[in-house]
């Protein structure tokens, strides 16, 4: 199981690489799906499958999602429609793909061979992550569900795009 684990941990560290470097922000989104897989991976195999399921639902789903929606929001362009065309060539998805079915078969050989290794002696099921989180850390999962509605509405209103208003006895010089 260690060797799954440095696998899983080199495909996380790669793919955030290529979040970083990358210039086009849905390249970046496509490896960044990839790094969430690979940290659900690690996150198995150290025996907490709750916070995998987490990982994969909430990261890898949601904010994803999230930032999907912001990006279409801003990109207000007639011209997009043709550019996200050539943003999704083969060369783009085939480094994601191929980093997915690695972590796919790694998945099933660690489903396949069901040997339970992790540093952690008990499961930490769903009830007492609720409690931690709206018990001890509520002010902290506050604060963040802020912060992200503060950066969403932030966002908007930099990326909208204002009416041009022309007072009518300039609207020939203009043209």
């Amino acid at each position: 199981m260690q060797i799954t684990f440095y696998i899983a941990g080199a495909i996380a560290v790669l793919s955030t690489m290529m979040v970083i470097t990358r210039f086009n922000i849905i390249h970046a989104l496509l490896y960044l799906v990839v790094s969430f897989l690979a940290l659900a991976t690690v996150f198995f195999i150290l025996g907490a499958p709750f916070a995998a399921a987490l990982e994969i639902i909430i990261y890898a789903g949601a904010i994803v999602v999230l930032i999907i929606f912001v990006i279409m929001m801003l990109n207000l362009k007639a011209e997009a429609v043709d550019e996200e065309k050539r943003w999704l060539t083969p060369q783009v998805w085939i480094g994601p793909a191929i980093l997915s079915i690695i972590l796919l078969g790694e998945l099933i050989y660690i489903i396949s061979s069901m040997e339970t290794t992790g540093s952690i002696a008990q499961m930490v099921d769903a009830k007492a992550v609720g409690k931690s989180l709206y018990g001890e850390y509520i002010l902290g999962v506050e604060l963040s569900g802020m912060l992200l509605m503060a950066g969403i509405v932030g966002a908007y209103h930099l990326g909208r795009q204002k009416k041009k208003v022309i007072h009518r006895f300039l609207e020939d010089v203009e043209e």
